[in-house]
């Protein structure tokens, strides 16, 4: 008699860790992790020209109020342009149709004429 219930109590014993195993499982959390991409590469910076630069001056000759200029290929869309025309001065936001940027130069410190030294642009897309 004490081996048949040695025998049981193995048996009791590994159904009743078998059920605590099932339950456990089934109350674990899971994590999804959609697909990514990762990697190395390079590419070659090449820069644009930009050509047929305008002032628009405002009423008062003193101020610039916009600087237009033609890049030489269209930026990607949603590309960030800026432009400075004083070394070390403000940047200015520009906007885009195709190649045709703009940039107003009435927002923030006002561009000068007296000030005006250099035409920075930078385009990045």
């Amino acid at each position: 008699m004490q081996k048949f219930s040695r025998s049981r109590m193995l048996i009791s014993g590994a159904a009743v860790a078998g059920v605590m195993a099932i339950g456990g499982f089934a109350f674990t959390a899971s994590n999804t992790i959609p697909n990514t991409k990762a990697g190395d590469g390079s590419g070659t910076i090449t820069g644009y020209v930009a050509t047929s630069v305008h002032y628009t001056l405002n009423a008062d000759p003193a101020n610039i109020d916009e600087v237009e200029f033609t890049l030489d290929s269209t930026p990607v869309a949603g590309s960030t342009i800026q432009a400075q025309l004083v070394t070390a001065g403000t940047w200015y936001d520009c906007t885009n149709v195709a190649a045709a940027v703009s940039c107003d130069t009435t927002v923030g410190t006002q561009a000068t004429t007296l000030a005006a030294n250099n035409l920075r642009v930078v385009v990045a897309d």
